[in-house]
Parts: C-alpha cells; structure tokens; sequence
C-alpha cells in the first residue's frame, strides 16, 4: 500500500477492492504504516478505491476510533456512495472525487453573480461556479432545482458535479436546446414569438405556489437593501420607501430571481428554465426589478454592460423588456404596464445602488446618478405590489 508523509500530515493510498477477503490485512497494512509515522494527522485517499465492502467498513471505524481527525477524500462515486448510505459521511470528514473537465474553447453562453455557464457540446452546458469552495452552493441548488421540477416548472437538473481547474462546476443536460437570446438573434423576424415563449414560462414561474420555508422571502432580502441603504439616501426617501417595501403583501409564489434570455432554453416545443441558485418566493415587483437592471438599469450610462452581459444590442434589449411587459400583463392597458415598470425599478435602483456603493465606491458618476433616480422614482408612486 502506498503512502507519503509530508508537512506532518500521513497519507495512505489504499487501492482495488476491500471486502472480506482482504479487509483484515488492509486495516493491518494501515496500522503499521500509522506506527511507523506516528505524528500529526492521516488522511486516506480513496481516488483508487474501486469496492468497499461491510467488511472493510469496520476497519475504517477501527482507525476513526484510533484517529479522531481522519480525513477522507477522492471518493469515486460508487464508493462514495455506500458512504452516504451506511451514515459514514455523517460520522467523517469523507470527499468526493470529482473528475476534472476544461471549458478551453467552449462557447460562454451567460453569467451571473455565482457562476459562469458554458456549453461543453450540443446535449451538455457546465456551470463554472466563481467561490472556490461552492460544493455547498452546489448542492444548494441542485435541491432548488428537484424542488421546481417537482412543483412543475420545467427546469434543467445537474447530473454531475465537476473539479474545472480549481473551481467546481454542475454538468446540466440541455439537449441541442438554444437560448431565447439567441432565437431572437437569429430570427429578428420572430422576435415577438419567442418573447412570448419568454413571458409564458414567467408567468408559469409565478403562479407556483411553494411551501412556506423552502425559499428564501425576496422582500425580506429587499427589506435588507433598503436598510442598508439609510445613510445614503434622503431620510423622507428613505422612510417612504421602506414603508413601501414593508406594505408589498407576503406572497409564497415562486420567483427566479436572475431571470433573462440567457436563462430560458427553448428545444422541442418547449422552455427550459436554467440557473436555479437565486430562487425565492414574492410578490413579481422582485422578479421585474431584476429584469429591468438586466435590461436597462444597468446599462443607463454605459450601454455596453447590457449588451455584454446579455450579448445582445441595446436596442433589441429595449425591445424585449417592453415586450415582455405587453405579453406578461396583456390583460391590462398601457398605463397599467407603466406603472409597473415604475415600481420596478423602484426596487431596481435600490438594489443597484446599493450594489454600486460596495462595489464601486469610485464610481461616483454611477452613485450619483441611481441615487437620483431612485428618489425620483420613490417620488412618482405611492405603492409597490403588482
């Protein structure tokens, strides 16, 4: 059995099957290594592991017993598997391997605050997480999105969790599906069609109701921003807007939360939704918030931001929020829809200044312009609930 000890730390590389015929001379082999190095902490790398039986089971709570901070990493999934199963992943330090992949030459097709999504071939798309330690992020949204599928949005589940480079990524099947950006780019002349494939999966999206407790509460969040913003804004600003933020009635709808072009597939007669990690529950004004700084509130001074996050021109952005509008309220008039967007971007320019003054403090053309925009906005409605 192979080992290295370095930096005070033993690890040992058993390799093959461990079952009954052998578990007794490995969990030995181990022993007598442990003795011959005695100091500092020990680790077993499974990368080689093929089978573990019950067998082999017992010899390693012998050695957890003797080594309080065992670690255990590389675990195949097989292997990892009757770790999970048996409870040992509750007992221990255990890691699962995960093969390495490159996205070198794969076509980027969005990104967002978490993560990078790539199309590895026509039935694949990665995404990259930027955290470095995201496997809980991960997981995170893996479960978001089994929580949708389930409730009956059509969404895209993670088969495969991934090492690229030194960050994590989730492996999605999207079979030869194409982006509703790229459909509008491709054929401008059906641009209408495919923003009402857009605002129908919306709308899908927030007549789902969700238990109370599984998602995040987007007003809450916003509540956060708002809070966070006191000092910044006017204090008659500041407290009409909380108000408004606070009046804006509790709803266990579903919301995305980075919902764009970029996030809705469309193959086969039907939208694919992607990017589950921002899920939550509330009143649309949230959702529309979002999709107006996508669309324009964050390219108001400098139109090149929408185009190169959204990889379209500005002009066809312009295009689908005010599309999006007509298709997702078309049951009411013009004005209706105005005022919609006004108090989405109530909650926009909050967001975005906020965003801005952490991020940016520099830039203070940029502050000072949302800053004024958001108190010009606070002033124009008198409530936020759509």
């Amino acid at each position: 059995m192979n080992y290295k000890y370095e930096n005070n730390v033993l690890t040992i590389f058993p390799e093959g099957n461990i079952d009954t015929t052998n578990a007794e001379q490995v969990g030995q082999e181990i022993a007598d290594i442990r003795n011959a190095n005695p100091e500092g902490k020990i680790v077993l790398d499974l990368e080689n592991l093929k089978y573990i039986s019950s067998a082999g089971l017992r010899q390693i709570l012998k050695l957890k017993k003797r080594e309080k901070d065992l670690k255990i990493i590389n675990v195949s999934s097989d292997v990892y598997e009757v770790f999970d199963m048996t409870g040992f992943v509750e007992m221990m330090d255990i890691e699962k391997g995960y093969r390495h992949m490159s996205v070198d030459g794969c076509e980027k097709i969005g990104e967002g605050s978490n993560g990078i999504v790539y199309r590895l071939n026509p039935d694949t798309i990665i995404k990259v997480y930027k955290n470095s330690d995201a496997l809980d992020d991960i997981k995170r949204e893996r479960e978001l999105a089994k929580t949708a599928l389930v409730l009956g949005v059509n969404t895209a589940i993670p088969f495969d969790v991934v090492k690229v480079g030194d960050k994590y990524g989730s492996v999605f099947e999207l079979l030869s599906a194409k982006s509703i950006t790229k459909l509008i780019m491709a054929e401008p002349e059906n641009k209408e069609k495919y923003v009402k494939i857009f605002a129908d999966m919306l709308k899908e999206i927030h007549s789902t109701p969700v238990k109370e407790g599984i998602l995040p509460d987007a007003k809450k969040v916003a509540l956060g921003w708002v809070e966070w913003l006191h000092d910044y804004i006017p204090a008659e600003t500041y407290d009409k807007l909380h108000k408004m933020v606070e009046d804006v009635p509790s709803s266990n709808m579903m919301l995305h939360g980075d919902y764009h072009t970029n996030n809705v597939h469309y193959a086969n007669n039907e939208a694919i939704l992607i990017d589950m990690d921002t899920l939550s529950v509330g009143n649309p004004v949230f959702e529309f918030a979002s999709i107006f700084l996508a669309y324009r509130g964050y390219g108001e001074l400098d139109p090149k931001a929408v185009t190169e996050f959204l990889k379209i021109d500005w002009d066809t952005a312009g295009y689908i929020l005010d599309e999006l509008f007509k298709q997702y309220f078309d049951d009411k008039d013009d004005a209706y829809r105005e005022e919609a967007l006004n108090k989405a971007k109530v909650i926009g320019y909050t967001r975005m200044l906020r965003r801005t003054i952490k991020r940016h403090p520099e830039n203070t053309e940029l502050i000072e312009h949302t800053k004024k925009q958001l108190i010009d906005y606070v002033n124009k409605v008198d409530s936020l609930a759509l």
